[in-house]
This record gives structure tokens, C-alpha cells and sequence, in this order.
């Protein structure tokens, strides 16, 4: 499997009460197949699987499947405190005929690289699937490193590493050393800097709500190689990732998700929804970035 294009990290929609809302699911797997992503992720952390129970996760993974079939790749996230735990979601993924997993370290923990590097390849004899790597040392507390690399990327399956740790030196760690291992963006504001690098995909969130946005960056720099015009889109879209670092991230995705008229409904505790100012900013940020992306990919001067 090549891991290319925009993946997006699919949103759980919630009723008032709380319960997952498989109908508001299945509409959102709808609208990202019909606005032109690549491939989607269920079990990430957009998706809320750290509020999820194991049974919910295991349902909504095959959910997920049923609803997508054979029209695009399927993803499943396997984080989890225990590697035992991540075991399972890797049988269940590889049982629903799932296209790949997403692998990160278990979080808490603070292992070692060495350590980090035998959970990923525990989690990948359990499915044999292709592999995408997840660095977020932010949430999980430890950096995926050139130790962690050398030892994993000797499987087969390991294609790709979505890189959100934000360190440059990284990038270019993986970039330079690493280069079977495919780049995907996972640091939403240096996207460019990333496809500069030879990224040819990209994990992004704000995809659940502005699919078509990301999918015309990817298109500028991937697939026309046009910095120029890229550079022009990812002016437009700087300041939705300057409002979705406000500490509220998974809020804000959700939101988006109502702008554009998909029900998302509420996070899960311990997080609470925006409040009526941070939603007006978001939905006054939306609707400028719409259009100005809107003007540039029609063919007004970006130069």
C-alpha cells in the first residue's frame, strides 16, 4: 500500500447523550468519499478513541469498513496504554479487512526506543497489515528516534510515519536516513515544508471539514509542483491552524463539522465544547479560508 494523498482522521459523531450516533458516522464517512480524501483514519485521536471503550472502538472500526467497502483505504488506530491492548485492535483490524493500522507509542509509559520499537513490532506480527508509524511525543511523552527507526523499519510493513512532532531535525532525520519509510505530514502549519521534503501525504483533521482545501494543497505541491500557488494556499490556511492550536482541538474539528452542515455533536468528558465567542472566530475563519482558497484554485494570481 502507498500512503498518498490527504487522510483524514474521521470525527465520532455523538448524540445529546453522548452515545455514538452511527447514522452522523456513516454521513461523515459519505462526505469525505465524496469530497475527493484518500484514505481515512478511525481509532485516532481526532476521533476521540482515548474516551472510547474497547467494545466501541472494535465496533466502530467495523462500522467504519462496512460503510466504506472497497472505495477507499481504511485505517485503524491502535493506540493504547497496554501493547496488549493494541494487540487486539490490530486482530480486529486485520479480521474487519481493514487496509492498514496506525501504530504510535503507548502513551504514559515513557519507554525506551528500544523498548517503543518492540511494542510497534509486537502490534505488527499481530495484523501483518502495512503500517503507518504515528510520532506525537506531545500526547505520548516519548520521541520516535534514529534507534526506534533503524529497529522498526526493518519490517516490511512499516511504509509510512505520520510526524507530528514538530522538530524539523526529524524530518529531516527520516527524510535523509529513512527514505523507505514514506513522510506524511502530521504537524498541520509546516505542510509545505514537509511536502518540500518529499511528503506525498498528509494526516490532517481539519480535512473532516475542509476536505477539499487540503486536497487542493496536496495537489499544488505533490502533483502539479506548483510552491507557488502552494505557498498562496497555505497562507489562507494558517490562520485555521493558528485558532485549532488554542487548546481545544478536537472541539474546534467538530465544530467545523457543523459549520458545513455535518452533525458532529459533543466531545466527551473530561473535554467541553467552544464557547460562543470561540465559535464565531472559528466560523468567521472558515468562511475566509473557503473563499480565498476558492479564488486561488480558479486561477486568480497567487504570485
Amino acid at each position: 500500500m502507498k500512503f498518498e494523498g490527504i487522510y483524514t482522521p474521521a470525527v465520532t459523531p455523538l448524540s445529546p447523550d453522548g452515545q455514538i450516533d452511527r447514522k452522523g458516522f456513516a454521513v461523515v464517512l459519505e462526505s469525505l468519499i465524496a469530497a475527493g480524501v484518500h484514505g481515512i483514519i478511525v481509532g485516532g485521536s481526532t476521533g476521540e478513541y482515548y474516551a472510547q471503550s474497547c467494545q466501541e472502538r472494535f465496533e466502530l472500526g467495523a462500522y467504519a469498513k462496512e460503510v466504506i467497502g472497497t472505495r477507499l483505504p481504511l485505517i485503524i488506530g491502535t493506540g493504547a496504554t497496554r501493547s496488549e491492548d493494541s494487540v487486539e485492535y490490530a486482530k480486529a483490524a486485520k479480521e474487519i479487512g481493514a487496509d492498514a493500522i496506525l501504530v504510535s507509542s503507548p502513551p504514559y509509559a515513557l519507554p525506551t526506543e528500544r523498548e517503543n520499537a518492540i511494542h510497534a513490532l509486537t502490534v505488527d506480527r499481530a495484523a501483518n497489515l502495512p503500517i503507518m508509524l504515528y510520532n506525537y511525543p506531545a500526547r505520548m511523552g516519548v520521541m520516535m528516534g534514529e534507534e526506534y527507526f533503524s529497529r522498526v523499519g526493518k519490517s516490511k510493513n512499516v511504509k509510512a510515519i505520520k510526524e507530528s512532532s514538530g522538530d524539523m531535525g526529524n524530518l529531516h532525520l527520516l527524510a535523509r536516513k529513512f527514505p523507505h519509510i514514506a513522510l506524511s505530514c502530521g504537524w498541520d502549519d509546516q505542510a509545505l515544508e514537509f511536502f518540500a521534503w518529499g511528503a506525498k501525504s498528509w494526516v490532517c483533521a481539519g480535512s473532516n471539514f475542509l476536505p477539499r482545501e487540503h486536497v487542493a494543497l496536496y495537489e499544488a505541491c505533490v502533483l502539479e509542483k506548483n510552491f507557488d500557488k502552494g505557498r498562496a494556499i497555505m497562507t489562507a490556511m494558517l490562520p485555521l491552524m493558528d485558532f485549532l492550536e488554542c487548546g481545544k482541538f478536537v472541539q474546534s474539528i467538530k465544530h467545523g463539522c457543523e459549520i458545513i452542515g455535518l452533525k458532529a455533536g459533543p466531545v466527551r468528558a473530561p473535554l467541553r465544547g467552544l464557547t460562543s465567542d470561540e465559535k464565531r472566530t472559528l466560523e468567521t475563519v472558515v468562511a475566509t479560508l473557503m473563499r480565498t482558497v476558492a479564488q486561488i484554485t480558479a486561477g486568480a494570481n497567487y504570485a
